[in-house]
């Protein structure tokens, strides 16, 4: 039998390392995680939720300011495979962050299979140009900002690092100070053969132009790029190639794992001021 994807032979075989939530004990307590931290980030810190920077409904941003003026900014972009979960379940990155004087931006997006993930990516950058363009309003310096996301918002951060941002938006060429991406899929090949097809219905240009792993740029953006030690061989498959084929472009990066998370719990360091996530965004943008 000739395999469906490097050597695996059967969907089976790409679902046990593609599905998270095989390898957690209870999938539904780790999104109650999410809402629960979220809902406590929004009780708690001062926000200015649902600012729209799109002509769709599902195109806004939550803003989560920090206390003092000329804040660096912190845009986080939220995983579900493109195809679950909102803004609204990750509210609370920024418990970690604000405390720590980094105003956070988590960015909402329609999701597959009402759009396809080309569109997910165009709103990605839409939200982003916006950012750059507005957070100033909101006592953020645009100067120092930083970008990153979970799982598919991994994806659609390496997808951001390949904008012509000069060329498409007129902005700067290399407009962020940083980024982090954690547990991100940068060759969306596999995923083909996987239980999401039908969701995401993946086709030969859909994955050419969406897997960032194979068409990176000079980039001067310096990036972390993490995951879960306890999570499956291709999410660390996955993460190595991206560190590769960016630094084969003459680019700054660092692959650190998180010891022991799983794919969930891997961001749970942006939720508290002491977290690695937290401290690694503050640290880059002082």
């Amino acid at each position: 039998m000739s395999p469906l994807y490097r050597d695996f032979i059967d969907q089976a075989q790409i679902d046990a390392q593609y599905n998270a939530s095989l390898r957690v004990a209870d999938p539904a307590a780790e999104m109650r995680h999410y809402v629960e931290r979220a809902q406590r980030a929004r009780a708690t810190l001062c926000d200015v939720l649902d600012v729209r920077f799109g002509p769709t409904l599902a195109e806004t941003l939550d803003i989560f300011p920090a206390d003092q003026p000329d804040a660096p900014v912190f845009v986080f972009l939220h995983g579900g495979y493109w195809r679950a979960l909102s803004s609204k379940d990750f509210s609370g990155v920024a418990l970690g962050l604000q405390p720590r004087g980094v105003t956070t931006v988590v960015i909402n997006y329609a999701l597959c299979p009402r759009v396809t993930i080309d569109e997910i990516t165009r709103q990605t950058r839409a939200a982003l140009a916006w950012v750059l363009r507005h957070i100033h309003e909101h006592g953020g310096d645009p100067t120092r900002v930083a970008i990153g996301g979970h799982s598919a918002g991994g994806h659609l951060t390496a997808m951001a690092l390949q904008t012509r941002w000069a060329e498409d938006y007129g902005l700067p060429a290399d407009p962020f100070k940083a980024a982090v991406l954690v547990s991100g899929l940068y060759d969306l090949a596999p995923l083909r053969y996987s239980y999401l097809q039908p969701q995401i219905q993946l086709d030969d240009g859909v994955i050419r132009r969406n897997s960032p792993a194979f068409s990176v740029r000079p980039c001067a953006t310096p990036i972390r790029i993490t995951w879960g030690g306890a999570e499956t061989t291709e999410f660390a498959r996955q993460s190595e190639v991206f560190h590769d084929a960016w630094q084969a472009a003459g680019n700054r990066s660092e692959l650190v794992p998180v010891p022991d998370a799983h794919h969930f719990s891997a961001i749970h360091g942006f939720e508290t001021p002491d977290g690695g996530l937290a401290r690694w965004v503050a640290d880059v943008l002082a």
